[in-house]
C-alpha cells in the first residue's frame, strides 16, 4: 500500500526496506500478502506488495493493522482525493440508470463527456476516442499522427514514461519497461536526451538560452530523419522535471517546420496538478493531441482520452480503438463528475496556491541543507532531490530511501523517483493544515539524514 518505488541502483533488499518490512507485518496483513505473492505474477515496481490497504478516504490511506498515511503518490489519480462523496453518489445514480453501453450505441454520459473536454481543452482539439487506460489512449494518438502524417517515425525522450503496451513502451524510454522485451520494439522510435536542465552543465548560458539549446536536440532529428510523423513527450515530466523557457514553444514550432504532429501526454499532469488545467498551459503553446487519463476518472474507475484536432478526424475507415468500454456511460459519468468538481470547487487555482506554498517552504527550511540538491516542480507536482555531494549532485540512492522510510513511518507516503527524488503529489484538495504537516515530516527526515 505504501508506494514503494525501486528505481535502477536502488535494492530491493536494502536495510531500510528489510526494517520496514519488519514493522509493517502484523497478524492482519501477513495472510493477505502470501495469498497475493502466490497468485499474482510478479513484476517490478509493483508485486510481491510491502503492505496491504483496507481503506482509502480524502488524502488518507489506512492499512489492514490500522496505520494511516496521508497519501502523496496515489498513481496520479487522486486530484479530487478517494472516495469524493458527489462521485460516489453520481456512480451509484448512474449505475441504476445505464450500467454499459455497446461501443456503436451512444449514450447521454459519453456525449456529455466528450463536449466538456472539448470545451475545456485550449484550441480546436475537438474529436476523440476513449479507451480504458492511459498506455492506449497514447497508442491511439500514434495511430491518428500515422494516418494523418504518412509517416511512422516517432521522437521522445529517454526516460520518459507513456505506458505498457508494446507501442507505448516503443516511445517511452525507462528501462524496467524496454530492457525485459525479447526482440524488437516498435520501429523509428527515436529517442534524444530529456530536458534536465538542473544537471545540465550549459544551464549557466540563461534559461532562453538553455531552452533553445535543449530544443535543438528535437529539430536536429526532425531534420535528419526528414519523416516524422510525430514528437510525443510530457509537457512536465513527473518526476519532477519542469522544462526550460522557450523550450516547448520552440519544438512546437520545429514540429510545425518540418510537418511533424505534438502529441502531449497530460495522464500523470493534466486536469490541474500543475496549477493550470494543462500542464502545457504553462508554456503557452497548443499540441495537435493531448492524451488524458489516472485523475480523469476521479480515483475510482479507469478512463483515459485521446483529444485531437478536428482535422485530425482521418480515421473513419479503419479502427483505431474499438475498445469494448469505448463510450461507457458509468466510467464516463465518472470523468464528467470529476471535472465538475475540479471546477466547481476551484482546485486548479488552489494547486497553484498550494504549490506555491508549498516550494517556498521547501527551499526556506533546507536551502542550507548540504544533501539536497534542488527542490523543484508546479502546482501539486514537486519534488526534493537527495545528494551525497552538493558540489557534483552525487545521487544520494541510500540516503533517499533511508528518509522515505522515516517518513513512512511518521505517516507519510510518496514515491522516490530517478533514486533520489522525493516526489510529493498530494491530492488537490488536501487542506493547507495537512499539506504543512506533510512537509514538516519530510524536512525533519531530511534534516536527520544530513
Amino acid at each position: 500500500m505504501p508506494q514503494i518505488v525501486h528505481t535502477e541502483g536502488e535494492s530491493n533488499t536494502s536495510e531500510a526496506r528489510k526494517a520496514w518490512l519488519r514493522k509493517s507485518m502484523g497478524p492482519k496483513s501477513t495472510p493477505l500478502l502470501k495469498r497475493d505473492a502466490d497468485v499474482f505474477l510478479h513484476q517490478s515496481l509493483s508485486s510481491p506488495c510491502v503492505s496491504t490497504i483496507a481503506k482509502a478516504e480524502g488524502i488518507w490511506i489506512e492499512d489492514m493493522e490500522g496505520r494511516r498515511y496521508m497519501d502523496f503518490h496515489g498513481n496520479s489519480v487522486h486530484h479530487i482525493g478517494y472516495g469524493h462523496p458527489r462521485l460516489v453518489a453520481a456512480i451509484k445514480a448512474q449505475l441504476d440508470d445505464l450500467p454499459f453501453a455497446p461501443r456503436r450505441f451512444t449514450n447521454d454520459p459519453a456525449v456529455d463527456l466528450a463536449e466538456k473536454l472539448a470545451d475545456i481543452v485550449p484550441g480546436d482539439l475537438g474529436k476523440m476516442l476513449f479507451t480504458t487506460g492511459g498506455s492506449d489512449a497514447n497508442e491511439v494518438a500514434l495511430k491518428i499522427a500515422r494516418a494523418a502524417t504518412g509517416r511512422f517515425k516517432t521522437i521522445s525522450f529517454w526516460d520518459a514514461f507513456h505506458g505498457a503496451g508494446f507501442g507505448a513502451a516503443s516511445v517511452g524510454g525507462e528501462a524496467t519497461f524496454r530492457s525485459h522485451i525479447a526482440g524488437p520494439l516498435l520501429s523509428g522510435t527515436e529517442h534524444v536526451a530529456p530536458f534536465a536542465c538542473y544537471r545540465c552543465p550549459y544551464n549557466h548560458a540563461g534559461p532562453e538560452t538553455c531552452g533553445l539549446a535543449c530544443a535543438k536536440m528535437v529539430e536536429y532529428v526532425l531534420e535528419r530523419e526528414g519523416d516524422v510523423a510525430a514528437v510525443i513527450a510530457e509537457p512536465m515530466r513527473a518526476v519532477p522535471y519542469v522544462p526550460p523557457p522557450g523550450f516547448w514553444r520552440s519544438v512546437r514550432e520545429a514540429c510545425n517546420r518540418h510537418g511533424a504532429l505534438l502529441i502531449m501526454d497530460e495522464i500523470p499532469t493534466g486536469l490541474g496538478k500543475t496549477g493550470r488545467m494543462f500542464a502545457f498551459e504553462h508554456d503557452e503553446i497548443i499540441p495537435d493531441i493531448v492524451t488524458l487519463g489516472k485523475a480523469l476518472g476521479g480515483g475510482i474507475l479507469p478512463i483515459a482520452a485521446c483529444v485531437a484536432r478536428k482535422q485530425l478526424d482521418v480515421c473513419g475507415d479503419f479502427a483505431i480503438g474499438h475498445y469494448t468500454h469505448e463510450k461507457n456511460p458509468v466510467t464516463a459519468r465518472a470523468a464528467l463528475t470529476t471535472l465538475q468538481i475540479i471546477e466547481d470547487e476551484g482546485l486548479v487555482h488552489r494547486s497553484a496556491t498550494l504549490g506555491e506554498h508549498a516550494i517556498s517552504r521547501l527551499m526556506d527550511e533546507l536551502q542550507n541543507v548540504p544533501t539536497v540538491g534542488d527542490i523543484r516542480g508546479r502546482g501539486l507536482m514537486f519534488g526534493v532531490e537527495i545528494v551525497d555531494d552538493r558540489a557534483d549532485k552525487t545521487p544520494g540512492n541510500a540516503r533517499a530511501e533511508r528518509i522515505y522510510y522515516a517518513c513512512l513511518e511518521a505517516g507519510l507516503s510518496y514515491k522516490i523517483s530517478q533514486g533520489c527524488v522525493l516526489t510529493l503529489s498530494p491530492p488537490l484538495t488536501i487542506s493547507q493544515s495537512d499539506l504543512d504537516h506533510a512537509i514538516d515530516i519530510v524536512v525533519a527526515a531530511i534534516k536527520a539524514e544530513s
